[in-house]
């Protein structure tokens, strides 16, 4: 008999950074990725893994961005250097469109939203450890934006804290090949339980729970 990895009561979707700026149309930085996501078939991937994982019972947790707004980082030390393109391009503008979720992808009752964190782990300086334990997760599943930042340092931060995670590489998007490339190949295998596409990912997700 196969042993289901993905159960419900210990499985969480991490939806990272689903802001209209990174994947919709007119987004700030949806030209930068453009070409990767439409070859990855990223929005209908990500489409079909959101309702999947809403059918198999399992609980979504929105990893956001911290919101653009004035005086970020002004007083750091040492932001990073994407920190520093926040201040000038104004990425995730609290209270504008491009900061607003995806529509296809905003959050649905049962759904959890974790603190923003401010540079790449979803984990740093929020809840999402906490929320995670208060719910008995043991496994994520990592989706989102970019693969070589903060789905990266986010499933890094998850493997060092104990947790089962799962790439989904068609699921995700960077600015170059070779960032995908280090992200998933190079990358990847040195933290990840598992690396999978969304076919594969969906195949092994339990069936819909008893009403």
């Amino acid at each position: 008999m196969k042993v289901q990895t993905y159960q419900r009561e210990r499985t969480a979707l991490l939806f990272i950074d689903p802001y209209n700026d990174f994947l919709s149309d007119g987004g700030k930085v949806w030209p930068r990725v453009r070409e990767i996501a439409e070859a990855n078939n990223l929005l209908d991937n990500l489409r079909t893994i959101v309702k999947s994982i809403r059918r198999a019972g399992i609980r979504i947790f929105i990893v956001p961005h911290k919101r653009w707004e004035p005086k970020d980082y002004q007083y750091w030390k040492y932001p990073n250097p994407t920190q520093v393109g926040l201040m000038d391009r104004h990425t995730f503008e609290k209270g504008t469109w491009g900061g607003d979720w995806h529509p296809d992808f905003a959050p649905q009752e049962g759904d959890i939203v974790v603190k923003e964190h401010w540079a790449q782990s979803g984990f740093a300086n929020t809840d999402l450890d906490m929320l995670l334990k208060q719910q008995g997760i043991t496994h994520v599943i990592a989706v989102g934006l970019l693969a070589n930042t903060c789905v990266e340092s986010t499933c890094r931060f998850a493997m060092e804290l104990g947790y089962h995670v799962t790439l989904v590489k068609d699921a995700t998007a960077a600015f170059t090949p070779a960032m995908m490339h280090a992200a998933h190949v190079l990358n990847g295998p040195t933290y990840a339980h598992a690396i999978t596409t969304t076919g594969e990912l969906i195949e092994e997700l339990p069936g819909s729970p008893e009403p």
